[in-house]
């Protein structure tokens, strides 16, 4: 609780308990109106200096004017009351303020608590990072530190800038930046990322991006500027409170003139002026829009906040309230549904080890800085021991042949195999195939693939469940390759052998007004269908930068199966947001017209607005709490 919380909350305590006390302590006259006044004020005078800003600056027609009018409508009739030897009702005008502000206060609770979550995030900015200079450890701006400078990240500090590790070992804490709560081993020649934290090691690092460009810069700027991208029902409460206030000022006007003049005029009877006057002053009170001009925002605000607990970023309400509403997902497949990266994926019909099979075909490789060369270097996880490699000869196109422990060791595809009239066993698996022989008898083959991600498969069937029925795949790789992940995952729709300009055609065929598309990618060459999508939606920890600067809503950890959990949030938001209209304006619809023909009084007047304002809150923080 901040300091205004507690001021607000001490103001409230101090009221309420003059309130009550003066109930009981017999009073009357002037005495009376002047104690009354003193909870009056103390609780109110916000709403008036507020209220009376609005008059001066040419905007009147807001829930403070509407407050002040009510209360000091209430005041001067309990006033009249005095006057005719009855005891004024001063207890409804301070009541309604009252209630007023512990509905404010709730509000304030509320909004704060969904803006923890934000703050959470951005927690992440980094105040300083170690330089080393001559031997000692300096710390510097992080605005300060240039690419390729080397910085120095102790045990429990924040990491300031993006990089690569070049010396070290630790566990990092990612959780600011992806919803993941287990720590991230990272060692020399791996990746890290600004806005983590550096659990256990010490980590010497060499920077990749400047602060402007980093991680936890582009993370902060995309919060910031979440809170200004208004949804349509947003800005329709907006409009609608503008339009409704001045309306229901001028009615309660004429309540209050219209039927006394009738009554004089007409039926030549009494005119009654302070009932018609207590009905208007309650007509008011219950039209109030607090509820909907409240928890409206602060729903969308919730939506936001609760995504990224779990490493969703959405941009903005607008892109909240779209997402719900999307009813085809395309998919990139390199990067969003495979890993994007080459891996020993089988072995085939070996006649020797596996072990030695990926020996023998990595230390042939071990001259190459190819992405297939890597992979089998990666498999076999070992020092190369280059004294044991002689004579290594490649053949453009075809593959390696190298002496390696004085056995000739042919490694490469089937034309190679065919080179040397080497009997081979053809593979029907997608992917790079390596054959490899040993003194020309044929030893066995290594299959080299992009890895699909173990959590895809998943992705695809909770995006079934979250109601979207149709998923497509497009690719720039071979059919037979597109073919065989999209059978494995369950993906009947996919489009293969594509160059970038011809994903933005097709994602252009699939777009429908009434269907609305989301695409999900991560390259750079995605930005353009990002941007073309209803909603983009990015790779955040190996997306390109042009593809998270384009898209709307960014996963933090590269987890597809984030996707539907994004959906599902934005469905439960907007299920939120209608609840709350419906019911705000459903209870006001009602007291109005009892508070119009009589049967309402300036108590039930409170309930329509602060009660009802307080449970539309309520509902509207249920939007921080994802179940996972």
């Amino acid at each position: 609780m901040n300091k205004k919380q507690k001021k607000m909350l001490i103001r409230i305590i101090i009221a309420t308990i003059l309130l009550i006390g003066f109930h009981f302590i017999p009073m009357t006259g002037v005495l009376r109106f002047i104690a009354y006044m003193i909870p009056y004020f103390i609780i109110g005078y916000d709403i008036i200096k507020k209220a009376y800003k609005g008059i001066i600056n040419l905007k009147p027609f807001d829930e403070s004017l509407l407050m002040v009018v009510a209360t000091v409508g209430a005041i001067i009739l309990a006033l009249y009351n005095e006057a005719h030897a009855q005891n004024g009702d001063y207890v409804e005008a301070i009541a309604v303020m009252l209630f007023y502000q512990i509905g404010e206060f709730f509000q304030s609770v509320a909004v704060a608590k969904s803006r923890k979550n934000i703050s959470e995030l951005m927690d992440i900015r980094p105040d300083y990072a170690n330089i080393e200079t001559d031997g000692r450890l300096e710390k510097v701006d992080p605005n300060e530190v240039k690419v390729g400078d080397i910085i120095i990240i102790s045990a429990g500090e924040k990491v300031p800038l993006d990089g690569i590790i070049i010396d070290g070992s630790s566990a990092l804490n990612t959780a600011a930046l992806t919803g993941e709560s287990i720590p991230q081993s990272v060692e020399a020649g791996d990746e890290i990322i600004s806005g983590s934290i550096n659990l256990t090691g010490l980590l010497k690092v060499r920077v990749t991006k400047s602060f402007g460009e980093s991680t936890v810069s582009k993370i902060i700027e995309l919060v910031e500027n979440a809170s200004s991208k208004k949804s349509k029902s947003e800005d329709f409460i907006t409009k609608f409170a503008r339009v409704y206030t001045p309306i229901v000022v001028i009615s309660a006007l004429l309540l209050a003139i219209i039927p006394p003049v009738v009554r004089i005029v007409i039926m030549h009877s009494p005119a009654l002026w302070n009932i018609w006057a207590y009905r208007a002053l309650t007509f008011l009170v219950i039209s109030c829009p607090c509820a909907l001009v409240v928890s409206i925002p602060l729903s969308f605000f919730a939506g936001i906040g609760g995504a990224s607990r779990t490493g969703i970023l959405i941009k903005g309400s607008n892109y909240l309230e779209t997402l719900s509403k999307i009813k085809t997902v395309v998919f990139d497949k390199t990067g969003t549904l495979t890993k994007g990266i080459f891996e020993v994926n089988a072995i085939h019909h070996n006649k020797i080890e596996e072990n030695k099979l990926i020996e023998y075909a990595a230390l042939a490789e071990s001259a190459s800085s190819h992405p297939i060369a890597l992979s089998l270097k990666k498999a076999y996880n070992k020092q190369i021991d280059m004294s044991r490699v002689k004579n290594m000869r490649e053949i453009s196109g075809n593959g390696i042949i190298a002496d390696i422990d004085d056995l000739e060791v042919i490694a490469g595809n089937e034309k190679l195999m065919d080179k040397f009239n080497i009997e081979y066993i053809k593979c029907h698996s997608t992917g790079t195939i390596i054959h490899i022989a040993i003194n020309k008898k044929y030893m066995g083959h290594i299959v080299i693939s992009d890895i699909i991600k173990p959590e895809s498969e998943n992705a695809i069937k909770n995006l079934r469940q979250a109601g979207i029925k149709n998923i497509v795949m497009l690719t720039g790789d071979l059919k037979k390759s597109a073919q065989d992940v999209a059978e494995k995952l369950n993906i009947s729709k996919f489009y293969a052998e594509l160059l970038p300009d011809e994903k933005l055609e097709k994602v252009e065929e699939l777009i429908d007004e009434k269907n609305l598309l989301a695409f999900v990618g991560d390259g750079i060459n995605d930005a353009p269908v990002l941007s073309r999508a209803d909603i983009g939606i990015a790779m955040g920890m190996i997306g390109s930068d042009a593809a998270i600067e384009a898209a709307d809503v960014v996963l933090m950890d590269d987890n597809p199966l984030k996707i539907a959990e994004a959906i599902k949030i934005s469905k439960k938001c907007l299920l939120i947001v209608k609840q709350n209209i419906w019911f705000a304006l459903g209870v006001k619809f009602i007291c109005l017209i009892l508070g119009a023909i009589g049967l309402a009084s300036m108590w039930l007047a409170v309930f329509a607005d602060v009660g009802v304002m307080i449970i539309c809150i309520l509902n509207a923080v249920r939007g921080l709490f994802i179940k996972k």
